[in-house]
């Protein structure tokens, strides 16, 4: 099934210049761009893409408190204190500087791009992926010095989130509708 997708490359693979090393890996992967811009999120934009949702804030607070008991470690916040505390990290690393925001479009562009990229903590990664490959942060260093995990790229978790965040990030006629020389090839 051909779908698209949201791409953002953060502010630290912007600073690392490791953008066209991203890009690279999802058109090799037959992903098309059909759009891109650079942008300095301020905090409303980052705001309404990071949304306090409260199924969010509770599933990312269920999700730190699993880690930590993993680690033997005690937590006293709640879920929903600790999804906001994550939210407003994720909030200043975004907004830190300039980001890649992009739209690919190809056979089943959320799932390809979620492989390629790898998974949220690069230290989990898989060396074959960008975030294996690119990044070593992990959750721990994250919380020790509190603040977000780097992990060089945003990508959409599903179709239905894609869809929400293209139109957060992109109107319309700034997406481009192209074939590549090559789609017979791959998709025929």
């Amino acid at each position: 099934m051909i779908d698209r997708t949201l791409v953002i490359v953060k502010p630290d693979g912007v600073y690392r210049s490791l953008t066209g090393k991203i890009i690279t890996s999802l058109e090799d992967a037959g992903l098309k761009m059909i759009a891109a811009k650079m942008v300095s999120p301020d905090a409303d934009l980052a705001g309404r893409h990071y949304v306090a949702d409260e199924k969010w804030l509770q599933s990312v607070g269920e999700k730190a408190i699993s880690s930590y008991k993993e680690k033997g470690v005690s937590v006293t916040e709640s879920p929903r204190e600790i999804g906001m505390r994550i939210r407003q990290y994720l909030l200043d690393y975004f907004t830190s500087g300039p980001v890649l925001a992009m739209v690919f479009e190809g056979n089943e562009a959320v799932f390809i791009t979620r492989k390629i990229l790898g998974p949220t903590e690069p230290r989990k990664a898989d060396p074959s992926t960008i975030r294996g490959k690119y990044s070593s942060d992990s959750y721990d260093l994250a919380d020790m010095a509190k603040r977000a995990v780097k992990n060089l790229v945003h990508m959409s978790e599903d179709r239905d989130t894609a869809k929400n965040e293209i139109a957060l990030w992109f109107m319309e006629k700034e997406i481009s509708s192209y074939k590549r020389t090559d789609e017979d090839m791959m998709y025929r």
